[in-house]
C-alpha cells in the first residue's frame, strides 16, 4: 500500500483531510443541537476531527498486518444527527458532518445492516407498497398496537411521525408517458422536476402546486425516470446501496442538465444530496455528477432566481396571515439564504415570521430510531414551544420530514412555501367580491 492509498483510505479525500484545518476552537460543539440535550453524543469536534486523526493511524499496523484495526476510536458518532450545522457554523471549513457520516458509514461497512436501517433505505419500495395498499397501510401505522409492534420489532418508536401514504402516486396522476416526450420544450421555457420519495407516494399535492407555479411563470415540466435520492441510505451508513441510486439519477440527469434544463425539487433535501451529498459523501465525482450538480435547484431558489431578474409573475392575490416558518438544517447547508422567506414578502398581506430555530431533531430518519426518539423532541421542543405560542392556524417549512415532525409535535398544519404560493396565485385568480356597502353606493335609487 502506497503512503497516498492510505490517505485516501483514512481520510476519505477532501471530508477527511478538511480535519487538518480543525481549530480546536469548539464552535461546532457550542452550535450541535444534538450535544446540548444529551451526553449521549461528545460532540461534533471530538467524534469528528478529533477522532479523525486516529483513524488515519488505526491504517498503519504498528504490530504487524494480522492486528485488527478499529474504524473509529469512538462509536458515539453514530449519535450525530447529521444535521449539518457543525460544517456550517465552522470558521475553518472543516466537513465535520460530513466525516462523521463517513465514520459511520465505516463502522458499519462489511455487517449486514440492521432490519430497520436497511427498511428506512427502502423507500421506493415501502411507498409502493403502501400506495397500494394505502386504506390498510395507513390505517396500520396510525394503530397504537401495530406501532407497539413495529418498535418492538424493527426499532421505529411508536410515536415518531410517519405520513399518509397517497391513494395515487404523483407518477401516476402525471401520466407514464410525461418525461418520454420526442421533444421537449426548450430549456428557457422547461425544467426538469425531480420530485423525490415524498412527492411521489405521500405528498402528490406538493409537487402539483410547484408544477402549476412553474406554469403559471411560464415553464412546463418534464419528469423523467428517477429512484430515491439516495440520502436515507448515506444517512444510515448504507453508502454502496446509496451510490447505486446515485448513479441511476445520474443517468436519468446528466443529459437534461447538459442541455441547459434545471434541475427543480420540492425536497430540499433531495436536491442537496443532487447538489453535494453524491460528491463530498458517495465520492461520485465524474461529468455526471458535475453536470447534475451545477444544474439542480432548490424550487424556492429557482423561483427567486426568476424573481432576480425581473421575471418572476408577482401578481400574487392577498393572503391575510400570519405564518410561522422553519428552514430546515437542509436548506441551511445549501448556502442560498432564506428564498422562500424572500417570497413570501412579495404576497400581500402575509406576515412570515422567522422562527430562527436551528433543528426540529428528527433530521430525516433520525429521530424515528426508538434509541434517538426522545434526543429529537428534546431538540425541537424550543421551536414546538414557539409555533403553540404563535397560535397561527398554520406553519411552513421546505422539508417534509420536518413537516411531519412539528405536525406531530404541536399539531398545527405545516405547509411547503410553494403551496403558499400557489395559494397567493389561486387568491389573485378569485373574483373579488365587493362589500356590502360597495354594492348599496352601486345599487341605482328608486
Amino acid at each position: 500500500m502506497t503512503i497516498q492509498e492510505i490517505v485516501d483510505q483514512a481520510t476519505f479525500g477532501e471530508v477527511g483531510l478538511s480535519a487538518d484545518e480543525c481549530l480546536k476552537c469548539n464552535v461546532c460543539t457550542t452550535a450541535c443541537p444534538v450535544a446540548r440535550v444529551t451526553d449521549l453524543f461528545p460532540g461534533p469536534k471530538y467524534v469528528g476531527p478529533q477522532a479523525q486523526r486516529f483513524r488515519l493511524a488505526t491504517t498503519l499496523p504498528p504490530q504487524g498486518a494480522s492486528t485488527p484495526h478499529l474504524t473509529s476510536p469512538d462509536a458515539t458518532v453514530d449519535y450525530c444527527s447529521g444535521c449539518g450545522w457543525c460544517t456550517t457554523v465552522c470558521p475553518a471549513d472543516v466537513k465535520i458532518a460530513e466525516m462523521n457520516n463517513r465514520a459511520r458509514a465505516s463502522m458499519k461497512a462489511g455487517h449486514r445492516p440492521r432490519l430497520r436501517d436497511w427498511l428506512l433505505g427502502q423507500t421506493d419500495l415501502v411507498g409502493r407498497l403502501g400506495v397500494l395498499t394505502a386504506p390498510i397501510a395507513n390505517w396500520s401505522l396510525h394503530n397504537r398496537l401495530f406501532r407497539w409492534v413495529i418498535e418492538l420489532v424493527v426499532g421505529i418508536h411508536r410515536r415518531a411521525p410517519l405520513p399518509m401514504f397517497a391513494r395515487r402516486t404523483l407518477r401516476s396522476r402525471l401520466g407514464a408517458d410525461r418525461g418520454g416526450k420526442a421533444v421537449n420544450p426548450p430549456p428557457d421555457r422547461a425544467v426538469v422536476l425531480f420530485h423525490g420519495c415524498a412527492a411521489n407516494y405521500y405528498e402528490p399535492h406538493v409537487a402539483l402546486a410547484a408544477i402549476e407555479v412553474l406554469r403559471r411563470n411560464g415553464y412546463e415540466t418534464i419528469v423523467p425516470e428517477q429512484v430515491c435520492c439516495g440520502l436515507p441510505r448515506i444517512s444510515n451508513g448504507l453508502y454502496e446501496s446509496a451510490r447505486g441510486r446515485a448513479r441511476i439519477n445520474l443517468g436519468s440527469l446528466a443529459d437534461y442538465a447538459r442541455r441547459g434544463y434545471r434541475i427543480v425539487g420540492t425536497s430540499t433535501s433531495c436536491t442537496h444530496t443532487l447538489k453535494a451529498e453524491y460528491r463530498e459523501m458517495l465520492d461520485l465525482d465524474d461529468d455526471d455528477t458535475r453536470a447534475v450538480s451545477g444544474a439542480t435547484w432548490d424550487i424556492c431558489e429557482f423561483l427567486l432566481d426568476l424573481h432576480d431578474q425581473g421575471r418572476l409573475d408577482t401578481g400574487f392575490g392577498r393572503i391575510d396571515a400570519t405564518l410561522p416558518y422553519h428552514a430546515p438544517c437542509q436548506l441551511r447547508g445549501h448556502g442560498i439564504g432564506l428564498p422562500a422567506l424572500d417570497l413570501f414578502a412579495l404576497v400581500p398581506g402575509l406576515d412570515a415570521v422567522d422562527l430562527d430555530h436551528d433543528c426540529c431533531g428528527v433530521a430525516g430518519t433520525y429521530g424515528l430510531k426508538k434509541e434517538k426518539y426522545d434526543i429529537a423532541m428534546a431538540v425541537g421542543e424550543p421551536l414546538f414551544r414557539k409555533i403553540r405560542e404563535a397560535d397561527a392556524p398554520r406553519a411552513a417549512c421546505d422539508s417534509e420530514t420536518c413537516r411531519w415532525q412539528i405536525e406531530l409535535a404541536t399539531s398545527t398544519p405545516v405547509k411547503h412555501p410553494i403551496e403558499i404560493l400557489a395559494e397567493a396565485y389561486a387568491a389573485a385568480d378569485r373574483p373579488a367580491v365587493p362589500s356590502p356597502g360597495a354594492l348599496a353606493e352601486a345599487t341605482p335609487s328608486r
